[in-house]
């Protein structure tokens, strides 16, 4: 089994686990970001606890020993615990990272990405957020970038769907279309 596939089971089982439990869903994201953040910050714990040497027992008390100190929502704590019993803190990242988008998923929220080649207005982003809602029956999360080479127009790019009304784009294929009528 592939380290993204025991990701992809531990967090389908967390976000199940806490919607099961009722548990504050953007709590557990925020906790589970947080604890990755600390092993981040502190690189003698996360040594200690991707290390293979040191005994799960060891890692399980250290995360005990963490969690009853710390406030932190139960199923995330027994999630930790349950890693360090497993000796899998090595799929954390992509716990996090999948368990994100899950919940989007769980939410109907998808991310979204717009290129202009200009700097936009608050209203026109609010414009195409709400078109892009439109367009896809969820609820948008839109982040915005400027790139002076695409000349004009927008690429917006949601999920693997990319919609290229870029000037650039419109000359290529204006392009390749006279090369192929020549």
């Amino acid at each position: 089994m592939t380290q993204r596939t025991a990701a992809t089971r531990y967090a389908r089982a967390l976000l199940d686990v806490a919607i099961r439990e009722r548990a504050d869903l953007s709590q557990v994201e925020l906790d589970l970001a947080g604890f990755s953040a600390l092993l981040d910050a502190e690189p003698v714990l996360s040594k200690a606890l991707l290390n293979p040497v040191v005994p799960a027992g060891r890692k399980r008390a250290t995360i005990e020993a963490i969690v009853a100190r710390v406030s932190m929502t139960q199923v995330v704590s027994k999630l930790l615990v349950l890693l360090a019993d497993r000796d899998r803190f090595v799929l954390l990242k992509d716990i996090l990272d999948i368990f994100s988008n899950r919940l989007m998923e769980h939410r109907n929220v998808v991310r979204a990405h717009v290129t202009s080649a200009s700097l936009m207005p608050a209203e026109q982003v609010t414009s195409i957020e709400k078109s892009l809602a439109l367009a896809t029956g969820r609820a948008v999360v839109l982040s915005a970038t400027v790139d002076p080479s695409i000349i004009g127009g927008l690429v917006a790019r949601v999920g693997s769907t990319v919609f290229d009304g870029s000037i650039t784009n419109q000359l290529q294929r204006l392009k390749q279309r006279l090369q192929e009528s020549i």
